[in-house]
């Protein structure tokens, strides 16, 4: 379990600068890997289900000029962000690359959105999901994750078999503390930019210590008290075909997130583990023909230099509340 950290109520409750109902989802995108397929597929994704708001990718400087134009010729709204590092640690992380998802945390920083959905780049979008932004204010809202991936081993939810999902089907030892509060996955959630938050993050990343799920944890321990669970259709972790069969209606399911070892479509091969199931090669296959899908490509962009990246000022947003910013596409 995460270590306790005091929740800064009184920053997550700050005022916003007036914006109007701006609103836009985000996906996060670093190095010159292969991920930005999975952007670009987000991409058309959202536009097949006929989504009115943008998609922001928000980049690190090394994401290459190459990728970077493609993801403007699909109708992304590019936003360069600088890299946040947590404090020096010895932490052993449940996968090596976590540590650069702390950078993820700039989102909040995007005031000139109220609203935003926040995507891992290997989500996949089958039915709109616009109607999340109409949601309550002031909540963090989304899908509970689960337990019982040997990547949480080294819990004590793991080790007693005590999952979430499942909570009457194995009960939580009273031995090994309170029950855990409910723990959410952080590849999809809905949230309000703000920049008290956004420094409040900061300064209270320096201070956390750090866990092996990285900024997931972190997340989950600053926003505990703004949590609300949302069904596990807006997120769908492919473990839970089958560790939870019992919970999922696939044909309800609305987002998908190919997280599971192997399960990447654009790497897919079927040769790890579960990775030959039927419904894992049908969900692979509907991701293929939407990134296939040529009448998805966003037809009205000009594919743009370096000049058309925004990176975001802050000191111009703390000192004009509004930052200047180019019109954003909508993903349609």
């Amino acid at each position: 379990m995460a270590p306790a950290i005091t929740t800064p109520t009184a920053a997550i409750a700050a005022t916003k600068p007036p914006s109007g109902p701006n609103r836009a989802y985000v996906t996060f995108l670093a190095g010159a890997g292969d991920y930005w397929k999975g952007v670009v597929g987000l991409a058309k994704g959202l536009r097949k289900v006929k989504s009115k708001y943008p998609l922001v990718v928000a980049m690190l400087p090394d994401v290459p000029e190459e990728h970077r134009r493609i993801l403007i010729s699909q109708g992304c709204v590019l936003r360069e962000i600088e890299p946040v590092h947590p404090p020096p640690n010895q932490t052993q992380f449940a996968m090596a690359y976590y540590v650069i998802n702390y950078s993820k945390l700039r989102i909040w920083e995007f005031v000139e959105y109220s609203k935003m959905i926040y995507l891992d780049g290997d989500i996949q979008v089958f039915e709109n999901i616009d109607h999340l932004f109409d949601y309550p204010d002031n909540y963090f809202y989304a899908v509970k994750d689960c337990f019982c991936e040997p990547t949480w081993s080294s819990s004590p939810q793991y080790k007693i078999g005590y999952c979430q999902q499942c909570p009457n089907k194995v009960q939580w030892d009273p031995k090994l503390g309170p029950r855990p509060p409910l723990y959410f996955n952080a590849g999809m959630f809905v949230y309000e930019p703000s920049l008290p938050v956004y420094h409040d993050l900061l300064k209270t990343l320096q201070i956390s210590p750090t866990t092996s799920f990285a900024e997931q944890d972190f997340l989950n321990v600053y926003f505990r008290d703004k949590y609300k669970p949302i069904p596990s259709n807006y997120n769908l972790v492919l473990a839970m075909l089958w560790r939870h069969p019992e919970n999922i209606q696939l044909d309800q399911v609305k987002v998908v997130h190919y997280c599971a070892n192997g399960s990447k479509p654009w790497r897919y091969t079927g040769k790890e583990e579960n990775m030959e199931r039927e419904d894992i090669k049908m969900l692979v296959k509907k991701w293929w023909d939407i990134y296939d899908d040529e009448s998805l490509d966003y037809k009205n962009t000009v594919v743009s230099t370096e000049a058309d990246v925004q990176p975001f000022k802050e000191a111009a947003l703390s000192e004009a509340g509004v930052p200047d910013f180019a019109t954003a596409p909508s993903a349609a």
